[in-house]
């Protein structure tokens, strides 16, 4: 180990441009030179071009990778004009995850050598060093400024400085060999009895705002609040020796503690114990980086997330206690309870982080925090929580696949950093997830808690339909024209002038956004729609108060958008709206006694108009209003032709829909004012937009 501290994450607002060029000159040269170190650890050229396991790409290509990474990020800021070697910026781009996108076929690679690509490096080295050196600087480096790509190289070389790591771990032992700048620690001993220690309730306040001077990675930032009730937290990691007793309880074999996911893994990989556990001569040994060692008892046990949640149903079926991994929340909790705070730039880290005490985990009683042992540092910590986007999460342009694809409930996050977690790995605010049947250098730490885990919903709607509508709902406004559900509210709550408002329909609701519009002004409201998908997005709003979709920019692109009911100013309607699957024209009994029905550009998508228009008067008291829209775009697709109630020439005189709603209306009500239209827009693709009319008509009934 090299006795100078590992530079931690730096500020990026100062003092000054020569201060700021010196530190993120000497962050990126010591993190570029701790990589290659660790790359050293191989055996020989056979070692880099043999994969550890199937799931990921033979060392070669993380060790090119990170240096292409800075390329292709400095090209997307306009620091560099022109690449350095196109075939090395293409090969080493993507593959780090089994995304739909990478190519893990090694028949498609021609691998270079070791020579080739340590003598890419080296460019890459002297280029970004003249960047730092010469390009224009003015301070704070932000969100949007050109040096953010520098900072984001740094930090995504550090997250492969663990992975790596973690693959080099995976290698045959023969492949590997010691080195100096990476000696483990040789502490052991018993493994400490755990037991459990109570946490407080309180109120955790999660995400990081943008004004922020130090570097994060876009999932960390936006709003997240949450009361988190009182639990009991294991006072230690879970050791080795811990672990042990579900080993020696056939834990592994026992289906009962495994979920689904769990079973599946356990089928393919007939594991019986930890991954880095191994037996020899009757005993148990640890493989770390570049050794096996006796086992360490008292250090923590690492495993994958479905590991650590099997051992937590055992665990529970032993003692009887609620026993679970804890949540991001309930993590955060502990971790403010403990009163602990980011590691400091000039001491070592009263924690085993950042490299501050050797290349390996250590024993889990060596660090207090408080009444608990190692909250942050060791080994990351898995969760209950797959991640997900906090509120007014966006995407950074340079690297849009960064966090949004690890958004489909199939990553968890971990969080406490491990021994090796540096830079912005080690900080509190870090939000990082793998596969639940992947390997970090984590481990865990179980709680007791009545409560269930809470567990927000991450996955961004991407049917194209449905995306389109959540953004005309709740989306921006495009060429002036305002949000047609709220001015459609706002005219039927003019209508109503002194009317009861006790009960309202909104029928045809679509997402929902006018139903929450009327729940301004009555004091229940009813949303019905003859799809179950689009009554899906108003059950969610009124669920979580929030929606997540994908919008189509061009062919396959696409953004990211979180839309709230808080935002437009509607999050006290929550408890004032339902939703419902229907047929405007097979209505159940229960629908009726409204003081307004709004069914907005309904009437020419239904099967069978007329039969609805002639029925509806049932549903609405005396005296209440009935709200008509649409743009009267009559399609057979939607209503058989004989079915339309205008459009159309009748012996040679032109019927137009007003005319029919007239006849077919007239009996049970009477029309409140002229006809006035209500133009909407709705976006179909960053430059492609429906502009349309509609015309509302008012029916009072009678």
């Amino acid at each position: 180990m090299t006795s100078r501290l590992f530079p931690r994450t730096p500020r990026l607002d100062g003092p000054d441009a020569a201060t700021v060029r010196r530190t993120l000159r000497d962050y990126f040269t010591a993190t570029f030179d701790r990589y290659e170190s660790l790359f050293e650890t191989l055996a020989s050229e056979e070692t880099y071009v043999r994969k550890p396991i199937p799931l990921r790409h033979p060392l070669i290509f993380y060790f090119g990778h990170t240096a292409t990474f800075f390329i292709n990020k400095l090209l997307l800021a306009r620091l560099v004009q022109e690449r350095l070697n196109p075939r090395f910026e293409s090969m080493f781009a993507v593959g780090v995850d089994e995304m739909s996108w990478d190519d893990l076929n090694d028949a498609h690679y021609d691998w270079p050598s070791v020579a080739e690509v340590r003598d890419y490096r080296r460019q890459v080295r002297e280029l970004v060093c003249a960047v730092i050196d010469h390009a224009p600087l003015t301070l704070p480096i932000g969100w949007e400024h050109p040096w953010w790509a520098i900072v984001m190289g740094i930090e995504h070389e550090r997250i492969h400085l663990e992975t790596s790591s973690v693959l080099i771990r995976q290698h045959e032992l023969s492949f590997v060999k010691p080195h100096p700048d990476w000696q483990p620690g040789r502490d052991s001993g018993p493994a400490p009895e755990n037991r459990l220690q109570p946490v407080a309730a309180g109120v955790v306040r999660l995400g990081r705002d943008v004004a922020d001077p130090v570097y994060g990675w876009d999932n960390e930032y936006g709003r997240h609040e949450a009361a988190v009730p009182a639990f009991e937290a294991a006072r230690y990691l879970t050791s080795n020796g811990e672990f042990r007793e579900f080993v020696e309880d056939n834990g592994y074999s026992r289906p009962e503690f495994w979920d689904e996911e769990g079973r599946g893994w356990l089928g393919f990989t007939a594991a019986a114990h930890p991954t880095f556990w191994r037996r020899r001569d009757g005993e148990w040994r640890l493989r770390l980086m570049t050794e096996e060692v006796p086992m360490p008892w008292d250090w923590p046990v690492e495993v994958n997330c479905l590991e650590a949640r099997a051992f937590c149903r055992w665990k529970a079926a032993k003692t009887g206690l609620p026993v679970r991994l804890p949540t991001e929340d309930e993590w955060r909790r502990l971790y403010d309870a403990c009163g602990l705070a980011d590691i400091p730039a000039d001491r070592p880290a009263a924690a085993n982080l950042h490299l501050d005490h050797g290349a390996s985990s250590c024993p889990v009683n060596r660090f207090a925090h408080g009444e608990f042992y190692d909250v942050t540092g060791n080994v990351w910590q898995w969760t209950e929580t797959p991640i997900y986007p906090f509120d007014g999460f966006a995407v950074h342009p340079w690297y849009d696949d960064f966090s949004t694809p690890t958004f489909d409930d199939r990553h968890n996050l971990m969080k406490g950093g491990s021994w090796i977690a540096c830079g912005n790995e080690s900080r509190a605010d870090s939000r990082y997830a793998f596969r639940r049947h992947f390997f970090q250098h984590a481990g865990f730490r179980y709680i007791v808690s009545a409560a269930p885990a809470q567990v927000p919903g991450s996955l961004y709607e991407t049917d194209r339909l449905l995306s389109e509508y959540a953004e005309f709902h709740y989306g921006d406004l495009h060429y002036g024209v305002a949000n047609f559900s709220q001015s459609l509210a706002k005219l039927c709550v003019a209508a109503m002038g002194d009317r009861p408002a006790r009960r309202a329909l909104d029928l045809g609701c679509a997402a929902g956004r006018a139903t929450f519009e009327l729940a301004t002004h009555f004091e229940r409201v009813t949303g019905i729609d003859f799809s179950a998908r689009f009554i899906g997005l108003g059950v969610q709003m009124a669920e979580q108060g929030r929606l997540r979709y994908t919008r189509t920019d061009e062919g396959e692109l696409v953004s990211y958008c979180t839309r709230t009911l808080a935002e437009h100013g509607l999050e006290e309607t929550r408890s004032r709206v339902e939703f419902f699957q229907g047929d405007a024209c097979n209505l159940k009994p229960q629908f009726s006694g409204y003081d307004l029905v709004l069914a907005a550009n309904l009437i020419d998508r239904l099967y069978n108009p007329a039969l609805f228009l002639g029925q509806i008067h049932e549903r609405i008291n005396p005296g209440g209003l009935l709200v008509l829209t649409s743009p009267y775009t009559w399609l057979t697709e939607h209503t058989p032709r004989e079915a339309w109630i205008g459009g159309f020439k009748r012996d040679g005189e032109t019927v137009t829909t007003l005319d029919g709603l007239q006849a077919l209306l007239g009996r049970h009500f009477r029309r409140v004012g002229e006809a006035v239209d209500v133009p909407f827009v709705i976006r179909e693709t960053k430059r492609k937009f429906q502009h349309s009319v509609a015309e509302v008509t008012v029916w009072e009934r009678v």
